[in-house]
C-alpha cells in the first residue's frame, strides 16, 4: 500500500474511483459530508472502499462535535463543541472529564456501526486572544493542563468504543492568526513560550497511536516551512520535545496554507518526517498526482502504521439508552442540542 489517505467525490463509489483505489492502494479513506447520504449508503461506501483496496483498511472521519461533525441530523445526533466540556470541567473537573469521555464513547458507537474506525479527534490546540476563530470553541480550554486532560478523556472514550483517536494539530494551531484552509498562518512566539503552552498540551498525549500536523509556521524554530513540511519541527518538536512516537499524518495537503504542486507538497511532507499524507477533496486529478508522488509504505512509517492499527481495542459494552440519557443530564446547563437535532 502507499503512504497516503484519500477522499472520494460523493456518496457512491464510481468505476473510475474503484480502478484508482485498486491501482494506487491508499492506506486509508477519509469521509466528508459530501460522502454522507444515509446510514445504509455510507456503510455501503465504506465496504466498497475496503473491497477495492483488498483489506480492512482504516476509514477516518472528522467527528469532533460542534462545528466539526460530518455526521449529524436527521440520521445522527448533534454533539457539543469542545468548549462545552471545558465549561463543565471548570465547574467540576471530574464531571467534565466523565462527560467528555462519555460523549466520545457515544460518537464511537455511531461510527463503528458504519464501519468507520478512526476519528480525527481530540484536538489539543490551546487558543490565545486574537487568534483566528478556526479553532475557537473547538478547543477544550486555554490552559494546557486542562486541555490535555479533556483531550485524554475524549481519546479514552473513542478507544473504548473501538475507534482510534487522532491527536491534532501537532504541535499546536491555537496561536494561528489565519485559517490554514485559506492561507499560511505564521506564529512568532518564541520557543520558551510555545514550550510552556502549545507544546505542553500535547506532551501528556504523546502515547496516542496517531497524530496530525499543523500547517503553521513557527518562526523561532523554522522561519520558512510550516510544521507539516519542516524536518526541524517534526524532529526537534514533535518527536523529541513533545515525544510523540505514533503514526504522524499530515493535515490535508490540498489546503491553501501550503504551496507548490500536490506532488511537491506530498514529497515535502514525507521528506520532513510525516509518515502518511492526507488528501481530502476527492478530486481525481489531484488524487492521481498525490498517488504518483507517494512511495510504498515501509520502514519506520510501516512499523508505526501497524502499531496504530494494533492499538484498536474491542468495543466495550454500552447501555446505549442509559448512556445517552446520562450524557444529556450531565451536559444540561453547559450545552443544549441545536434545534432540529434528534438528541443524543
Amino acid at each position: 500500500m502507499r503512504a497516503f489517505i484519500t477522499g472520494l467525490a460523493g456518496t457512491d463509489l464510481t468505476a473510475g474511483e474503484r480502478a484508482f483505489l485498486k491501482e494506487a492502494e491508499p492506506w486509508g479513506l477519509i469521509v466528508f459530508k459530501r460522502n454522507v447520504a444515509d446510514p445504509e449508503a455510507l456503510r455501503r461506501l465504506v465496504a466498497e472502499f475496503r473491497d477495492a483496496v483488498g483489506w480492512s483498511a482504516p476509514v477516518l472521519i472528522d467527528q469532533e462535535g460542534g462545528r466539526v461533525q460530518r455526521l449529524g441530523p436527521p440520521h445522527w445526533p448533534n454533539y457539543p463543541p469542545g468548549a462545552a466540556y471545558g465549561a463543565l470541567y471548570d465547574r467540576d473537573c471530574e464531571i467534565g472529564l466523565a462527560a467528555a469521555k462519555l460523549g466520545a464513547r457515544l460518537m464511537a458507537n455511531d461510527l463503528v456501526a458504519l464501519g468507520i474506525d478512526v476519528d480525527c479527534a481530540p484536538i489539543a490546540d490551546v487558543p490565545v486572544a486574537g487568534a483566528d476563530p478556526i479553532i475557537g470553541d473547538r478547543a477544550y480550554g486555554s490552559e494546557p493542563g486542562k486541555v490535555a486532560a479533556i483531550a485524554g478523556a475524549v481519546a479514552a472514550g473513542l478507544a473504548e468504543g473501538g475507534v482510534l483517536p487522532v491527536l491534532k494539530h501537532i504541535p499546536g494551531h491555537g496561536r494561528a492568526t489565519a485559517d490554514s484552509h485559506e492561507r499560511l498562518p505564521v506564529v512568532s512566539a518564541d520557543w520558551a513560550t510555545l514550550d510552556l503552552t502549545d507544546f505542553a498540551a500535547f506532551r501528556p498525549l504523546a502515547t496516542l497511536p496517531l497524530g496530525m500536523t499543523a500547517h503553521v509556521v513557527f518562526t523561532d524554530i523554522d522561519p520558512v516551512a510550516p510544521a507539516t513540511t519542516s524536518a526541524t519541527i517534526v524532529r526537534r518538536v514533535i518527536r523529541d520535545s513533545i515525544g510523540f512516537r505514533g503514526l504522524l499524518l499530515s493535515d490535508d495537503i490540498s489546503m491553501g496554507a501550503l504551496s507548490g504542486t500536490l506532488g511537491e507538497r506530498t514529497m515535502a511532507a514525507l521528506t520532513a518526517g510525516c509518515d502518511m499524507v492526507l488528501h481530502c477533496n476527492g478530486k481525481m486529478p489531484e488524487m492521481r498526482e498525490v498517488a504518483a508522488a507517494t512511495p510504498r509504505l515501509g520502514g519506520e512509517a510501516a512499523r508505526r502504521a501497524a502499531a496504530a492499527l494494533a492499538a484498536r481495542k474491542p468495543v466495550a459494552p454500552l447501555d446505549l439508552a442509559a448512556s445517552r440519557a446520562e450524557f444529556l443530564t450531565v451536559m444540561a446547563g453547559a450545552w443544549q442540542p441545536a434545534q432540529g437535532s434528534i438528541g443524543i
